[in-house]
């Protein structure tokens, strides 16, 4: 491990106080020039006992503007101390979780997995039509059909189309048949440039998709293509229940990655982080933001450096032991919830090492999927299916009472 060395919340506290004095600190220092502060004093009171022991909290105060993509070199130089702690995030996740070369990735900490994602797509489509030449009606999305609506947002807001490719009902596989034959479709369409988004863990099933099938499939075609890999819920789980695996930088037809912090991690809601390969950033670099020292290739642009911190702060807790030591107790919770499933013969589906278990709706009386808070696929209409995320909270003696509840339930 390069970033990740588990430390003492004195270490851990000193490290992030240490950087926040190395930010600018508007109390000492009349900073004409910069279009933010620290959180108004008049509100937000900054001088509670309290905060000396507070580093996360202190953060929020003090509210370090983080815009920009700080791995590509020059950033806003009022905030250099808490950038740093980004970089190492961005280099904890892209090396020491996923493989990557030392300083061959940039990235940075998005408001979610959704911005992500959304970044990814949009790096593509611009290399697509600068690098290749390509109108807009030559490129596409190509993704699964239990992949995330980002995909669908994403490509609304840039004005390509997404084809989806359907998967086994049961098994959540990728229909090669249905991949061959939106490929032929397209084509006839005058579609030549796909971005294709694999998930690292869907969100509704914690599916992984076999990423090889989208390779092949393409190459034989003779498709021009870039890789984009949705991790945004199994960016800090599959890693660890798969250690051996192909969705990592190691893999060369994989070029980005989006990992979602706000959910398996515990950090902040809004705390995405976006991860690429040297050299793709330019794609999004925006020339006119002129006023910002080492420009803009973010979607966000100005984000709050304290997501950062918290995301930093809550993994050097666990050190790469603790975390993994973390996934594995949440995947026996869940192996425990579907050994008293099988009892049942309640059909339902698990990918090997999620800690998400997804069941058929026709075994589920919806008022006990409302009672234990399960979330159907659909809102509107009937479910085909509920599932359950095995978190934290989730312990067995929760889910022995939802099983319990699932005995008592009339047939």
């Amino acid at each position: 491990m390069r970033y990740w060395k588990k430390q003492t919340g004195e270490q851990i506290k000193e490290r992030v106080f240490s950087a926040l004095r190395k930010n600018v600190n508007f109390r000492e220092r009349t900073a004409l020039g910069v279009p933010s502060s620290k959180l108004d004093e008049k509100v937000f009171y900054d001088n509670a006992p309290i905060l000396k022991d507070a580093p996360f909290l202190s953060a929020l105060l003090q509210n370090p503007n983080h815009i920009g993509c700080h791995t590509l070199g020059e950033s806003e130089s009022f905030f250099a101390g808490t950038q740093e702690l980004e970089r190492e995030l961005i280099g904890l996740c892209a090396e020491d979780i996923l493989q990557g070369e030392a300083g061959k990735q940039d990235g940075y900490v998005a408001a979610g997995g959704t911005e992500a994602n959304i970044q990814a797509i949009w790096i593509y489509r611009n290399y697509f039509m600068r690098a290749h030449e390509a109108g807009v009606g030559q490129i596409a999305i190509l993704c699964s059909q239990d992949a995330h609506y980002s995909m669908f947002k994403a490509a609304n807001l840039l004005n390509i189309k997404v084809l989806s490719v359907e998967v086994d009902f049961e098994t959540r596989i990728l229909s090669k048949e249905d991949l061959n034959k939106k490929i032929a479709l397209a084509k006839q369409e005058g579609i030549r440039f796909f971005i294709v988004v694999g998930n690292m863990m869907t969100t509704m099933f914690g599916s992984v998709d076999n990423i090889e099938t989208y390779v092949e499939v393409l190459e034989k075609a003779g498709m021009v293509f870039k890789i984009h890999i949705d991790g945004a819920f199994g960016g800090f789980v599959y890693p660890f229940s798969h250690r051996q695996n192909q969705l990592n930088f190691r893999n060369p037809n994989i070029t980005s990655f989006a990992l979602d912090a706000h959910k398996m991690v515990e950090a902040p809601y809004g705390t995405g982080i976006f991860l690429i390969r040297k050299g793709w950033m330019k794609y999004a670099c925006t020339e006119e933001a002129q006023y910002v020292q080492g420009l803009d290739a973010t979607l966000s642009g100005s984000r709050s450096g304290s997501n950062a911190i918290s995301v930093w702060m809550i993994l050097m807790t666990y050190g790469p032991n603790g975390w993994f030591e973390k996934v594995h107790i949440l995947n026996y919770r869940a192996s425990w919830l579907c050994l008293r499933l099988d009892e049942l013969e309640v059909a339902y589906y698990r990918y090997p090492g999620s800690n998400i278990v997804t069941l058929q709706s026709k075994n589920v009386p919806a008022a006990v999927a409302h009672r234990f808070g399960l979330v159907p696929d659909v809102h509107s209409g009937k479910p085909d299916w509920y599932k359950i995320v095995v978190m934290d909270h989730v312990t067995v003696d929760e889910l022995a009472k939802f099983v319990e509840a699932l005995k008592k339930a009339p047939a």
